[in-house]
């Protein structure tokens, strides 16, 4: 199997809420902001271009303070993106410095703040659920269920 190479961010704020994005093709579908890392691009490079894309905010407004991964998944049977068959993905975690905060309206409809043990794991799609419950588990202490 081959896997496309992708980031995302968990972004905190004081308070400990995370940024979670309403994704605009699914509504009540949420998740982190995440992208495929350009060949070329480190993993810090790709994150930091896909964070500017996707929520406007430039490498000053936040801060990294942790990284896991890979996580990985596999598209739905007959699913291809770029030739791959899913995508393997760093998680990084920072901490917001401030700036406003504008979603690229293609991927995403909405945002909102919320506590990491809110999360509602049935907000993702079903491929999608083994990374966030190891994602939650590996960043917040946190088994969604």
């Amino acid at each position: 199997m081959k896997f496309r190479r992708n980031v995302a961010l968990i972004l905190t704020r004081p308070g400990g809420e995370i940024l979670v994005c309403e994704r605009s093709d699914f509504k009540g579908s949420w998740q982190f902001p995440q992208g495929g890392a350009r060949s070329e691009e480190s993993d810090a490079e790709a994150l930091r271009r896909e964070v500017m894309e996707e929520v406007s905010l430039p490498p000053e407004s936040y801060r990294v303070v942790l990284h896991h991964g890979p996580y990985r998944y596999v598209f739905r049977s007959g699913c291809r993106k770029e030739g791959c068959d899913g995508q393997e993905q760093i998680y990084f975690q920072a901490e917001w410095l401030g700036g406003e905060i504008v979603v690229d309206k293609k991927e995403f409809r909405n945002f909102q703040w919320i506590r990491p043990e809110t999360f509602r794991i049935d907000w993702v799609p079903p491929i999608k659920r083994d990374v966030y419950r190891r994602v939650f588990r590996d960043f917040f202490q946190i088994e969604l269920s």
